[in-house]
């Protein structure tokens, strides 16, 4: 996709939604960190339905130890895979106390030593919590980019290196929202939305549906 045609894209999901947010309720950096670590492989409104009552009770890593493992599966046993998930949450929260002052860190590499954090939750978590300039590639985001022909690649490291190249600076701070929410709702896997697509003229995919 040309430079021209880039600057379109975005120029028009803004448009529609000049600010757009995370789907995923937090009140701070680490009840994002807990929602976004728990959003792996489920919906974030699985997610949100689970950590409702559970940010009620627990807001900061101290909270959560003393809520314990168990007591935090009781809270998120309705999410997929939530035994490994429940773990892992505890287990980084002990370790951001442990590192970091009970803090979320802003720094990728710290962010990533964490059970469970992997680079899109990092910069997930970057990008929401703290402004960053990231882009976050889940698997709306990856398809979207390759069926687009907007940054095409086969990993998902590779798609962000692509968009991280092509992306118009004043474009960054929401651009991972817009292509995630775009290809969530519209540029979807199975019935892709293409007449209900603001952006139908610049995409490359051969195979829009009627």
């Amino acid at each position: 996709m040309t430079p021209k045609k880039v600057r379109e894209l975005y120029s028009r999901l803004q448009a529609q939604d000049p600010a757009p947010k995370s789907e995923l309720d937090f009140v701070n950096p680490y009840t994002l960190l807990v929602a976004v670590v728990l959003s792996a492989q489920a919906t974030d409104k699985g997610v949100n339905k689970a950590t409702q009552p559970l940010f009620k009770q627990v807001t900061t890593p101290a909270q959560m130890l003393k809520l314990g493992l168990d007591g935090l599966k009781e809270y998120v046993k309705s999410i997929g895979l939530y035994n490994a998930k429940a773990a892992n949450i505890i287990e980084l929260s002990r370790l951001l106390i442990e590192r970091h002052g009970g803090e979320v860190p802003r720094d990728r590499e710290a962010l990533q030593a964490l059970p469970g954090v992997g680079r899109k939750t990092a910069n997930v978590v970057l990008n929401v919590a703290f402004g960053e300039p990231t882009m976050a590639v889940d698997t709306h985001v990856f398809r979207l980019a390759n069926r687009s022909g907007l940054a095409k690649g086969k990993t998902p490291e590779a798609v962000e290196a692509g968009l991280m190249k092509i992306t118009p600076p004043e474009f960054m701070d929401h651009a991972h929202h817009w292509l995630i929410l775009h290809g969530r709702y519209i540029c979807k896997a199975r019935k892709p939305r293409c007449p209900d697509c603001l952006i139908r003229d610049l995409c490359g995919w051969g195979e829009k549906t009627k």
